[in-house]
């Protein structure tokens, strides 16, 4: 069913590539971001950083995108989605080749700003094409196009790990096929909603930025649930679950692998249950998960949970960005950049936050936090989404 006023009706062969191009686009970004991480070492070690510089490259990249978001949303709204993925996917691809090859570390923060800027025009733009996807098909596609991002990234980290490929070469292969996938799925990507569908009024409609603004709030708090988990199971796992060293690192896989299956899995899942029981579901089985960590912390009941977890937060972000793409009032592209500057933020913080708990009250606590979280997202997540999915 449409959603705006005036849509493009893609035939069955059109829609059909624009779920591939869609699905590619994903992938590269995954396989894009996952390269970015391989290549910290090697930055790390040719300009000789110390922590704290090194963790002003990383912000670089978090604040080039936070910086962009309530800019790319109304470019976007202007240039359309499939535009904006092919500029940015070159801007993209390019930023990445660069890395490398920068000869001074102020240099280095100036292109990273860049990549930032780059990779959250192109996250938003290929979630605006995910949702016009979703909405032109019968059958549910969000999830399993997060699952794409997901199974990008591994592909990504994997190529680091090629014996004999150092990091030029493993940028330059990754951004050629990102800048190949940019050129050629543009070509194929569906139209945003025709422009009396996609004009941007200057005050907006005060209903549906409150809408948007709800749906933030609970992606930020879904967000940073996800990437506490990212960030703090390897430490729950040594520190508090007292894991022999050699099983440390499966808490990291378990999350991970929950949230790929999880996603591989949502979208039969929501077809199955509707889009409402299966955020509710996920939260609460998130929750679940988190508890069983916090209540019995010892390596098994740890790794279980985590996956549990991952499982359950895998499609919380699909739903809420879906449903922002489908706040009637306001440009899809400007609610999915709205939404995803509060998930961005989210995620940034939320290791910080859960530190904090940590630092005063235990990790262990923190994990019951995070548990709390997601018990009120299971509670009261599902209300801001009703009308949309």
């Amino acid at each position: 069913m449409s959603h705006s006023p005036a849509t493009f009706t893609p035939t069955a062969t059109q829609l059909r590539r624009a779920t591939w191009a869609t699905m590619a686009q994903f992938f590269v970004n995954g396989a894009t971001f996952a390269t970015w991480g391989v290549l910290i070492p090697s930055v790390k070690d040719r300009f000789s950083l110390s922590d704290a510089l090194l963790s002003v490259a990383m912000l670089a990249v978090a604040g080039g995108a936070l910086l962009t978001m309530g800019h790319s949303g109304k470019w976007l709204a202007k240039v359309g989605s499939a535009r904006g993925l092919r500029l940015a996917g070159v801007l993209y691809a390019t930023a990445l080749l660069a890395i490398p090859v920068m000869p001074a570390f102020p240099l280095l923060v100036i292109l990273l700003l860049v990549f930032g800027t780059a990779m959250a025009t192109f996250d938003v733009a290929m979630s605006v094409q995910a949702a016009l996807v979703e909405n032109a098909r019968t059958k549910p596609i969000m999830s399993t196009l997060h699952a794409m991002f997901s199974i990008g990234g591994i592909a990504g980290s994997a190529l680091g790990a090629v014996p004999g490929l150092s990091p030029l070469p493993h940028a330059a292969l990754i951004a050629a096929i990102t800048l190949a996938v940019a050129l050629w799925g543009g070509r194929h990507l569906l139209p945003d909603s025709l422009p009396q569908a996609t004009e941007s009024h200057a005050d907006g409609d005060r209903h549906a930025r409150r809408m948007v603004l709800v749906l933030g709030c609970v992606a930020f708090m879904a967000l940073v649930c996800e990437g506490g988990m990212y960030d703090w199971a390897a430490v729950y796992m040594r520190d508090v679950a007292h894991s022999p060293a050699a099983l440390v690192s499966y808490s990291y896989a378990a999350f991970s692998a929950g949230m790929a299956l999880g996603r591989l899995f949502g979208d039969r899942i929501r077809a199955r249950l509707g889009g409402i029981r299966t955020l509710t579901v996920s939260a609460a089985l998130g929750a679940i998960g988190i508890a069983a960590a916090a209540a019995l912390p010892e390596p098994a009941t740890t790794i279980a949970g985590l996956l549990l977890a991952g499982l359950g937060m895998a499609n919380l972000m699909p739903i809420y960005f879906l449903a922002a793409a489908r706040v009637p009032g306001m440009n899809a592209a400007e609610s999915i950049a709205a939404v995803a500057r509060f998930a961005y933020v989210g995620m940034l913080i939320g290791p910080v936050m859960i530190g904090g708990v940590a630092e005063h009250a235990g990790l262990r606590l923190s994990f019951v936090c995070v548990a709390l979280v997601m018990t009120a997202i299971a509670l009261f997540g599902a209300r801001p989404v009703r009308r949309f999915i």
